[in-house]
């Protein structure tokens, strides 16, 4: 009996403070965001993306990381294009055009986050499934996206 009450007191904090949890590793990212908006006003582009790409900078905290992209709509074609900057967790995919990556599930991630961008509001939040940098599996995950002209920032939580 004693196991019993153990287990359902231990499943009950982890419950408790799992969900507090992500709602702080989702301040956490909005508040990630906007210290970049800072550093780039600060410090310009390039030294922003470069700090971005730094996994032992300020801006990487474990599966918490930014990426940066220019969203270029481009009329004449009817082809808007995202291309990566810089990317906290996966230096491979700087310089690539992300704009028809899809998830798991085949959904146009990247699509959206470049329509949240391009919205009056500037700014949203988008779910998805990628890959979780720590744990290497592939986990829901919401991330909170930002126009700071000239760059898109984004900064994302694994559910």
């Amino acid at each position: 009996m004693e196991k019993v009450i153990k287990a359902a007191t231990a499943a009950a904090l982890i419950a408790a403070f799992g969900s507090a949890s992500a709602a702080d590793n989702k301040a956490e990212c909005v508040a990630l965001v906007k210290k970049a908006g800072e550093f780039l006003a600060a410090n310009g582009k390039d030294k922003t993306l470069a700090e971005i790409n730094n996994p032992k900078g300020q801006f990487a905290h474990g599966e918490i990381y930014l990426f940066a992209s220019d969203y270029i709509p481009n009329w004449d074609s009817n082809k808007d294009r995202t291309i990566t900057l810089a990317h906290g967790a996966n230096p491979k995919l700087v310089g690539k055009d992300m704009t028809d990556l899809k998830d798991a599930d085949g959904f146009a991630f990247v699509k959206r986050m470049a329509e949240i961008a391009s919205s009056k509001a500037g700014e949203g939040w988008t779910d998805y499934k990628w890959p979780n940098p720590v744990t290497k599996a592939i986990e829901p995950k919401t991330t909170f996206t930002k126009r700071v002209e000239p760059l898109v920032i984004s900064c994302g939580v694994y559910k």
